[in-house]
């Protein structure tokens, strides 16, 4: 099989599955069934009916290393061959400037959508959003479960639930996140990026690409969990790798994963996730009396 060859197992010879949420065949799973990946030819729930392999999650890898490095050494030649800037200035910079650190995180993003939008969407001349899980919220628009607000305001509960249950956690030293706003410019790009652009990115990766890989391959169970570990190991540096508040991340990104599961969307976690990272911006605006003084208070 080539890197870019669908998998007979995805295509539409298989039986038709319910095409709305995963609840019609997730329980099973969380019942004790079995977990196992559907057997070639099974009927598989159209939200892990997949077109990518290991193959290519291996590829997506190396390329996400590979297109780190090469915006991080585009910033670093242009701040220290066009700007004239001493390397070790520079290195500082791209630590402490929310504004670089803002735009290469951007850059980096944007190279990967457009990864997963050229092999999964241009070369199998398919819809991108469909294919990478985006769908309408599925079930009765008049119910709670089929409304927009009730995921995301569920994600700001959950936001809240995290602060409670982080107050106690004191790190020995601050965390490399605080450090980044120290005014209010800064602390505007950064919420700006949390809000706006990291839900949409890290849902389409996470729960858009990877998650669906892993259920598929190794059950719906394991697919929830492996997600939700990446997605809080990823975010560790940002957070000092302070075990506990990777700990608290990595249970973020279980629920949002276990969201996505039931109901079959990304749709759902990206309002979750959403939610959560807006209520994050509400408590640093309200910490800063509006942006006003800082850095934020206890």
């Amino acid at each position: 099989m080539t890197l870019f060859e669908n998998d007979p197992a995805n295509t539409d010879a298989s039986p038709a599955a319910p095409s709305g949420s995963v609840s019609d065949h997730a329980p099973a799973a969380f019942a004790g069934g079995s977990a196992a990946p559907p057997p070639p030819g099974a009927s598989v729930p159209e939200d892990l009916r997949i077109s990518w392999s290991w193959l290519h999650f291996l590829v997506f890898l190396l390329f996400a290393v590979g297109s780190l490095l090469f915006v991080q050494l585009g910033f670093v030649t242009y701040l220290a061959s066009f700007r004239r800037i001493p390397l070790k200035e520079v290195e500082r910079m791209l630590m402490t400037r929310p504004p670089l650190i803002v735009a290469m995180q951007v850059a980096w993003f944007a190279l990967l959508l457009l990864f997963l939008y050229v092999t999964l969407a241009v070369l199998r001349d398919a819809p991108f959003w469909k294919t990478v899980g985006w769908r309408a919220l599925a079930g009765d628009p008049s119910s709670v479960r089929g409304r927009a607000w009730a995921y995301f305001f569920s994600g700001c509960a959950l936001a809240l639930l995290v602060a409670v249950v982080g107050y106690g956690i004191h790190p020995k030293e601050k965390l490399p996140i605080q450090e980044l706003f120290k005014d209010r410019s800064g602390a505007l790009l950064l919420l700006g990026l949390a809000v706006l652009v990291a839900p949409l990115v890290e849902e389409t990766l996470f729960r858009g690409y990877l998650y669906p890989l892993f259920a598929r391959k190794l059950g719906v169970p394991v697919g929830i969990v492996l997600t939700g570990v990446l997605f809080g190991t990823l975010h560790g540096a940002q957070l000092g790798w302070t075990k506990e508040l990777v700990g608290l991340l990595t249970l973020v990104g279980l629920v949002f994963t276990y969201v996505r599961a039931r109901t079959g969307t990304v749709l759902a976690s990206y309002l979750l996730h959403l939610g959560y990272n807006s209520m994050i911006a509400l408590s640093v605006f309200l910490a800063t009396r509006g942006f006003q003084h800082f850095p934020p208070g206890p």
